[in-house]
């Protein structure tokens, strides 16, 4: 449905500051993106949105508008990542699975472990890792770490592992309750009290077992020889 030049016009000055309202929202979740990228992206669908509205399907310009300007800032970030879609997917449900796997048995299972639950895992892992940009003023991925000496020492490498092994044969000695709510917490990402929650306890008592369970983790890891 066309509509007169001056009224096409009119509508996208009035709108524009909706733009960037919803540009700066966004902003807020993806900090890396720029905001003025993400207002043109979003003038883009605004344009689109003006030029295809036909109010009588219902909905209003400023609603119509809303999904056809967020969706062309989410799809310029896309654009952008170097990671595919795909790729992303199969770390998260491999994650998951992790995660699942950890619970029942007590101990973190091997990413080997999890690559013949979730075929293409490892594969997906690498991709993602070498796409995530890093800066100097922000923390490394989950799961990375850099050691201070930059030649590489083959000692401290080992070492580090060394001290991952111990840490998860401590956690597969805490009483059942303890190691579940570690894993949920620290490796699952998972807040005290979604935990409280998802074991049916309140979130008082989730807090007694996280701090029961990391004294008995210091006074072990205290206890073992070095």
């Amino acid at each position: 449905m066309s509509v007169p030049e001056t009224v096409r016009e009119e509508s996208i000055r009035t709108l524009l500051p909706f733009v960037r309202r919803i540009a700066r929202r966004i902003k807020r979740l993806v900090p890396g993106f720029d905001l003025d990228d993400l207002v043109g992206d979003g003038s883009l669908g605004l344009i689109r949105a003006v030029d295809s509205y036909d109010p009588s399907r219902g909905p209003t310009l400023l609603q119509y508008a809303r999904r056809l300007v967020v969706g062309a800032m989410l799809n310029g970030i896309r654009r952008m990542d170097p990671v595919s879609e795909r790729a992303r997917r199969i770390v998260r449900d491999g994650e998951n699975e992790r995660f699942a796997m950890a619970v029942v048995r007590g101990e973190i299972p091997s990413a080997a472990e999890v690559e013949r639950r979730c075929p293409g895992y490892l594969r997906a892992m690498s991709a993602t890792n070498r796409g995530q940009p890093l800066s100097l003023d922000a923390p490394l991925p989950q799961g990375e770490s850099l050691s201070g000496d930059w030649s590489g020492d083959p000692g401290r490498i080992l070492e580090e592992r060394s001290r991952h092994t111990e840490l998860a044969a401590l956690i597969a000695r805490l009483p059942s309750r303890q190691r579940d709510v570690v894993l949920a917490h620290y490796y699952g990402g998972r807040s005290l009290r979604s935990i409280g929650k998802r074991m049916a306890i309140s979130p008082q008592r989730a807090s007694q077992l996280h701090l029961a369970a990391i004294a008995k983790l210091q006074a072990s890891a205290h206890a073992s020889p070095d």
